[in-house]
């Protein structure tokens, strides 16, 4: 039974440094890009649409994008400067922890009981998380070219609580955006 409640404790404190972990931001531009020329927006439907998420995780993304923009005076146009476009990848994490310990040889069965020579206690706690990456990028509308692509690289919760997603998506589009423009070009103005 207390092995049970270990792994119990074990598996909600890293469910909730988890929740807890920040987002990892990368970012890229174009050099010979004048981000100074960007003031509006418009969303790439096209590029959007092929976003393998649900749709109302999209609209999340999206009202999160544009909340960002006009935080920082960019407007939303019919004709724009720029488009934005998203994609997103996920992938399932597996990490297995060992707290094995004891002395001498030995064989072993199961997480808890070893059998043979030597004594001692332990197993492995298994947690799965799933890791997403969010893509955000921002193309020249005249040019139809990249110029700018921010990666944010984080643990996703599955959870049910709404608010709690929505608060998610904000984070991760907040500190992707926080790389827009690159340094280089608000140095020019």
């Amino acid at each position: 039974m207390k092995s049970l409640t270990r792994l119990a404790l074990a598996v909600f404190c890293i469910g909730f440094l988890a929740s807890c972990s920040s987002v990892r931001v990368v970012s890229d531009y174009d050099q010979k890009a004048d981000f100074n020329n960007y003031k509006s927006y418009a969303f790439y439907k096209t590029g959007i649409d092929k976003a393998q998420i649900s749709d109302l995780d999209k609209k999340r993304i999206l009202r999160a994008i544009e909340a960002e923009m006009g935080s920082r005076g960019f407007v939303k146009s019919d004709k724009p400067d720029m488009l934005i476009s998203i994609f997103t990848k996920e992938r399932e994490r597996v990490d297995v922890y060992n707290n094995n310990f004891g002395w001498g040889p030995g064989w072993g069965w199961g997480p808890a009981w070893a059998w043979g020579p030597g004594w001692g206690w332990g197993g492995n706690n298994v947690s799965t998380s799933t890791e997403g990456s969010l893509y955000i990028d921002v193309i020249d509308a005249n040019k139809k070219e990249l110029v700018w692509q921010g990666r944010g690289i984080g643990t996703l919760n599955n959870t049910n609580n709404i608010e709690k997603k929505e608060q998610r998506i904000r984070e991760f589009v907040s500190q992707i955006l926080e790389k827009y423009p690159p340094q280089m070009a608000v140095a020019t103005n």
